[in-house]
């Protein structure tokens, strides 16, 4: 592995909001040092960044249960319907014939959501437990949580869409239900988590063992 100096250990932080890289100021305890060219507070790792992720990532696994179990939506045709779980909606596709809508259903809103919860778990628990191994694949990990996050939410746009759509009233309605809220916050929370952590933190560990 490289030996090459981090910024972090030659005093040197990127500013978060104009990319200007500083030389670290000494700061009197309590006080924060500011970027010299837009004044934004400088922090060479995320502030109470493992904090903030655990609180998310735990409130994202809690709501993770309901928001399968729950109703995601419920369609009302001639006055009659009844709710649909996503798990209920991927099985009535698979009936239907259209298995690559149903596939397209399970990993965007079942599989997709629990990656992210697990992943980023796992990262969580590789920085609080000082994990010295492969702290480039885990880099890799996080970037690809990061990217396929994204798309997590089309079970939401699907519903959203349909809503918009269909609106017949006495003939067909379709309302979103409690599991579509609770499916929401999941993929948002996680959205969060990730922003919250900061994979420089595994590095840190790294190098301080050098």
């Amino acid at each position: 592995m490289s030996h090459a100096v981090s910024a972090h250990s030659a005093g040197l932080v990127s500013c978060h909001d104009c990319s200007l890289v500083s030389r670290m100021a000494t700061v009197s305890p309590g006080s924060v040092a500011h970027c010299p060219r837009c004044a934004a507070p400088l922090h060479s790792r995320k502030p109470d960044s493992m904090a903030r992720t655990w609180a998310l990532l735990i409130a994202a696994a809690i709501l993770y249960v309901p928001a399968n179990l729950l109703p995601v939506s419920t369609v009302i045709w001639l006055g009659q319907g009844s709710p649909d779980t996503i798990l209920s909606g991927v099985k009535a596709f698979f009936a239907d014939g259209d298995a690559l809508v149903a596939i397209l259903l399970f990993v965007a809103s079942v599989f997709v959501p629990l990656l992210k919860l697990l992943v980023l778990t796992w990262l969580a628990l590789s920085v609080n437990r000082r994990w010295m191994w492969r702290p480039r694949d885990r880099t890799r990990s996080y970037r690809l949580v990061s990217i396929i996050g994204r798309w997590s939410m089309l079970d939401i746009f699907v519903i959203s869409l349909l809503v918009a759509l269909v609106d017949l009233d006495a003939i067909a309605t379709i309302e979103a239900g409690a599991g579509a809220v609770c499916f929401g916050a999941v993929v948002i929370l996680t959205m969060f988590a990730a922003e919250s952590f900061d994979a420089r933190l595994m590095w840190d560990v790294v190098e301080e063992d050098r």
